[in-house]
C-alpha cells in the first residue's frame, strides 16, 4: 500500500515529520494559498535551496516574513523565480526588494519570470525612488537595488552551480482559438535539477500536455488544486447579483487554467512522478475529513506518495 500523508495546520506531527526527512537541498512552501481571496495560510512562496545557495520562487504578500520564519536572512537569498505575474504570487517582491536596500544587501539579487517581468520589477523599482534616494537620511548615501532581470519563455534553459532549470509555458493564460486573439500574458512551470532530485513546479495551470511533457520521471511534482465547483459557490454567495455571462466567464476561467483533484492525479501519472506535492489549495485543505476527499479522488489515478502541504513544511 502506497505512503499517503496529509500534512494539515493542525497536525503539527505530520509537518515535523516532513521536515525530518527533508534532504541536504530542501524546498520549503513558504506559503501555500491560493488567491486571490486573503487566507489563514500565506499567500504562495516557496523556497529551495540548491548548493550554497537559496531561491524563492513565487513570492506573495508575506513571503519576507515567511521567510524569517524559516531561518533563512534575506540577504542570504540569491534570487527569485516568478511563475506568473497575478499579484498573489508577486505581492511581495517590492517588500523583499526594500527590506534588501534596508539591509545594505549588496549580493546580486537575481529575478527570472516570464515576459513582463522586466516591466514589473523595474516599475516597483521606480515607486520606491524616493524612498530609495531618502535611505537612512545620511548625508551622501543612497541605496541601491543591485537586482537582475532575466526574463524566460518556452523552451529557457538556465545552468547554476548544481542546478539546471528548465522551463516551460503552461495554459493558465489559455485563450481559446475561437477568440481570434492571442494570450495577454505568458505563465511558466519549471523543473529544477538539483545534484540529487528533480522537481517540477507547476505553479497556476490548467491541464497541460508541456507541463507533463516537462515533468516526466521528476521525483517530485508540486502542484496547485482547485474544487472548482466550490469555489463557483462561493462567487454566487459573495456576487449574488453577478450577471450570468460574468458567471459563465468566471467557470470558463477556472476551468480552463486551474486543475481539479482529478487533472492534478492524472498530471502526476501521466508524468511518472514518485511524489506529489500539493500547495496553493483552493480552497485551503484544513481538516482530516477535507484531506481525505481529495485524496481518494487523486489516489484514482496516482499511484504515488500524496501530501497536502503546509506553510513552512520542507521535503
Amino acid at each position: 500500500m502506497k505512503k499517503i500523508i496529509c500534512s494539515l495546520i493542525f497536525l503539527a506531527a505530520m509537518a515535523s515529520t516532513a521536515s525530518a526527512q527533508a534532504p541536504a537541498n530542501p524546498f520549503i512552501t513558504l506559503g501555500t494559498a491560493g488567491g486571490p481571496e486573503a487566507d489563514a495560510r500565506s499567500q504562495p512562496a516557496n523556497l529551495m535551496q540548491a548548493g550554497n545557495d537559496w531561491y524563492l520562487v513565487d513570492a506573495g504578500d508575506g513571503a519576507a516574513v515567511q521567510l524569517a520564519k524559516s531561518g533563512v536572512r534575506l540577504p542570504d537569498v540569491t534570487g527569485l523565480f516568478i511563475s506568473h505575474l497575478h499579484f498573489d504570487h508577486t505581492g511581495g517582491v517590492l517588500a523583499l526588494l526594500g527590506l534588501r536596500m534596508q539591509l545594505n544587501a549588496f549580493n546580486t539579487f537575481s529575478i527570472y519570470g516570464p515576459p513582463g517581468t522586466k516591466a514589473f520589477v523595474e516599475g516597483i523599482l521606480k515607486g520606491m525612488d524616493p524612498a530609495r534616494e531618502a535611505a537612512y537620511g545620511m548625508p551622501g548615501v543612497s541605496w541601491v537595488a543591485n537586482v537582475e532581470i532575466t526574463e524566460l519563455v518556452d523552451g529557457s534553459t538556465l545552468e547554476f552551480d548544481g542546478m539546471t532549470v528548465h522551463v516551460a509555458e503552461n495554459s493558465h493564460f489559455l485563450i481559446p482559438e475561437s477568440a481570434g486573439e492571442p494570450e495577454k500574458a505568458k505563465s511558466l512551470s519549471f523543473r529544477f535539477e538539483l545534484e540529487d532530485r528533480s522537481i517540477l513546479f507547476t505553479g497556476d495551470t490548467g491541464p497541460s500536455e508541456r507541463v507533463e511533457e516537462l515533468a516526466q520521471g521528476a521525483d517530485i511534482l508540486i502542484s496547485e488544486m482547485m474544487d472548482i465547483a466550490v469555489v463557483l459557490e462561493t462567487v454566487r454567495r459573495n456576487n449574488p447579483n453577478m450577471p450570468e455571462q460574468q458567471f459563465s466567464d468566471v467557470d470558463w476561467h477556472l476551468s480552463s487554467h486551474h486543475l481539479l483533484p482529478e487533472q492534478v492525479g492524472e498530471m502526476a501519472a501521466n508524468a511518472g512522478v514518485k511524489q506529489l506535492i500539493i500547495t496553493h489549495m483552493v480552497p485551503s485543505v484544513n481538516t482530516e475529513e477535507d484531506a481525505a476527499k481529495y485524496i481518494d479522488i487523486i489516489d484514482d489515478y496516482f499511484d504515488g506518495e500524496i501530501i497536502f502541504a503546509n506553510d513552512l513544511d520542507s521535503f
